[in-house]
């Protein structure tokens, strides 16, 4: 101890947190899932070539007190951790191309019985640790073939019930969405005709069904182009026949203007689901409401089988909820009570899991990265029990963020999360003010939540400011909130990005001269928009960015999003112009700073013609800037060596235009 602090130039500081290490840490546990007592989920593996495992806890000596990590503490459980496949299998989904749950497990008298998807042919398959993964699904040449997701395992029945994906055409809208039964005993993995179909194709999108607990209805979610699922879904009910099939399918909640995000049973047989109907993604128990709050019990459904509650045996509800931010809790459908549990997590992702009164989450904080936490609902007790968070530098090297509102054009206000550098060793010269990023995350329905993320780690470390601005549109904060982006995307995120960004260099927070933007996907779109139209920033990243609304909103995008902009924009054939006015692609002229384009060759959502037809408009314009392509990464990076690319190449950028000097960065070429 007793280090002199040492006055450096912010961009100056030396960190222990290099690009190799956020990309190592990059990603979260997923779909967790109980098979029998054992708690299992899905895992990343970023230098496995970016593959997603699936992982069982074996049970050992459970509950007892362990060290407190560095990240803030809790319990912490007896137990080991396996991956149950080895590379290169990787549990993934392709399923509406952002996935679904993609795996079950049942537990038999001989081990367990496990379905999974696998990415790279995106067939199901059966396995039996200790033995090999065959094949249940076949394949199809037509289009993108065959995709699966949601497996809901009947083995009583000798068959995985599922959501099928079938691509009927070359093109990424010829496909069509069923819910299917699929024979366990491999007859179906060369012949598409011994798959069942358990309905019809009249909805374009369907859920994975949740039976009841005597097995005699169902439940899903359907919705229909243009709707997202976050603007209107349906309820649908069905029978289930002697003949182990689905009859008389009716809706019986939702529509055109009501979102559920979720629906379950009760272990007495009632329909629990989550809707929006009164602004806000609240639980209805029969249609009923229980609990209401200004607060979301749901969220967007980006991903076929993401769960918001769960209901236990004893008629209590688990539950992630909250305003921003969210919490686990337990919910007393009588009373609407809710206890929250207690421990470090100030964000619960949206996957949970109950067996009796035992539930499981994937919690996170600014201090400590997502983890698998198990609550008992009878003691209130919360312990992580896997994907521990493991403190790989002192965490005196963590930001310290500021939740903070800020306030837009028309006095609106806008939720942001404010990272100021932070390093235990240095400080910056009395005069000098630190350069920002402002950060737009994805969706753009879509919020970024309050963890321990290594990426913005790495730059805050080094004495460069993160702001991440959860901008009009992003999920959280009610329905009137997530509809200011209607038919103004393009503008309001712009504009909330902005007013951030000069009120912290108004307010003395940062240097005025020395602000960027960056963004992936949707905010890839929002830091390109707003460097073509602002004149707030000095320099800024793309990320997989949507550049030309009129190319992707007629065929270079995939089925689930291709007719997102009708909320977002508007319909295209009544107001075209609006399309090209506001694509920065339109407006490649008027961008006269430095930027960094970063794209995956194999992006079916933002494809790469986006970024080529943007860069050719600004040919001959002489502005500085680097384009990096990736070969095998589709859309979001998953590769290590990928993600150390991106990383430094965007930490140089900011060097060259902000005037830094970061330590053993590669200096990244931009050409003109």
């Amino acid at each position: 101890m007793g280090e002199s602090v040492r006055t450096l130039a912010y961009g100056a500081w030396p960190s222990p947190i290099d690009a190799a290490l956020a990309a190592a840490h990059d990603g979260h546990p997923e779909y967790v899932g109980f098979v029998g007592d054992e708690v299992w989920w899905t895992e990343p593996r970023p230098a496995e070539g970016g593959r997603r495992t699936l992982v069982r806890r074996h049970n050992q000596e459970v509950g007892r007190e362990a060290p407190r990590h560095k990240g803030g503490g809790g319990r912490r459980a007896g137990g080991t951790e396996e991956a149950v496949l080895p590379a290169p299998w990787n549990v993934r989904s392709r399923v509406i191309e952002y996935g679904g749950h993609p795996w079950a497990a049942h537990a038999g008298d001989d081990g367990p019985l496990v379905v999974f998807v696998n990415f790279a042919d995106q067939r199901l398959y059966r396995y039996e640790p200790g033995g090999e993964p065959r094949p249940l699904t076949p394949v199809s040449p037509v289009g993108a073939g065959l995709r699966w997701a949601e497996p809901l395992l009947r083995p009583e029945r000798g068959e995985v019930w599922c959501v099928l994906e079938e691509f009927t055409g070359d093109g990424p809208t010829d496909v069509r969405r069923v819910l299917a039964a699929v024979p366990l005993d491999g007859s179906a993995a060369h012949d598409r005709g011994a798959v069942g179909e358990l309905t019809d194709a009249r909805h374009r999108f369907v859920t994975g069904p949740k039976l009841s607990p005597d097995g005699r209805r169902a439940a899903w979610l359907a919705w229909d182009h243009p709707r997202m699922p976050w603007d209107g879904t349906e309820l649908v009910l069905a029978d289930v026949g002697p003949d182990g099939r689905l009859h008389d399918a009716r809706t019986v909640a939702g529509g055109p203007g009501e979102s559920i995000a979720q629906a379950d049973w009760t272990h007495d047989g009632r329909l629990l689901h989550a809707s929006d109907r009164s602004g806000w993604w609240n639980l209805h128990l029969d249609g009923e409401p229980v609990c209401p709050r200004e607060e979301e019990f749901g969220g967007a459904l980006w991903k076929l089988g993401m769960r918001w509650f769960a209901p236990l045996g004893s008629g209590l509800v688990a539950v992630v909820h909250g305003r921003g931010a969210t919490a686990l809790g337990i919910l007393d459908p009588e009373t609407g009570e809710v206890v929250d549990a207690a421990g470090p997590w100030t964000e619960f992702a949206p996957t949970l899991a109950a067996h009796g009164e035992r539930v499981v989450a994937v919690g996170a904080s600014p201090r400590s990265a997502y983890e698998v936490v198990e609550l008992d609902a009878a003691t209130g007790h919360a312990r992580v029990i896997g994907a521990e968070h493991d403190d790989a530098v002192d965490p005196a090297y963590y930001p310290e963020p500021q939740i903070r509102a800020f306030t837009g054009p028309d006095g609106r206000d806008i939720h942001a999360h404010i990272y100021p550098p932070h390093h235990p060793g240095c400080v910056a010269p009395g005069d000098e003010l630190p350069p920002y990023v402002v950060w737009a995350h994805g969706g753009p329905t879509g919020r970024a939540p309050l963890v321990l993320d290594l990426e913005i780690a790495y730059f805050t470390s080094r004495g460069i400011g993160v702001a991440e601005v959860n901008y009009g549109g992003s999920t959280g904060y009610g329905r009137p909130y997530r509809e200011r982006l209607r038919e103004q995307w393009g503008v309001v995120d712009v504009e909330d990005c902005a007013a951030v960004a000069l009120a912290l260099a108004d307010e003395g927070t940062a240097d005025r001269e020395r602000l960027a933007v960056r963004g992936g996907s949707a905010g890839g779109w929002t830091a390109a928009a707003s460097l073509t139209t602002t004149g707030v920033y000095a320099c800024g990243t793309i990320k997989y960015p949507i550049l030309d609304l009129t190319g992707w909103g007629t065929g270079e995008t995939h089925d689930f999003e291709s007719r997102y902009l009708e909320s977002l924009i508007g319909p295209l054939a009544e107001v075209p112009a609006r399309y090209a006015e506001r694509s920065p692609a339109t407006h490649a002229d008027r961008l006269r700073v430095p930027f960094l384009l970063l794209q995956g060759l194999d992006d079916p959502i933002c494809p790469p013609v986006q970024c080529e037809r943007f860069l050719a408009r600004l040919e001959g314009r002489r502005v500085p800037h680097a384009y990096l392509a990736f070969e095998g990464e589709g859309h979001g990076f998953r590769r290590a060596e990928t993600m150390v690319r991106a990383l430094e190449a965007e930490l140089s950028l900011y060097a060259q235009v902000f005037r830094l000097d970061p330590h053993g960065i590669p200096t990244l070429e931009l050409s003109t």
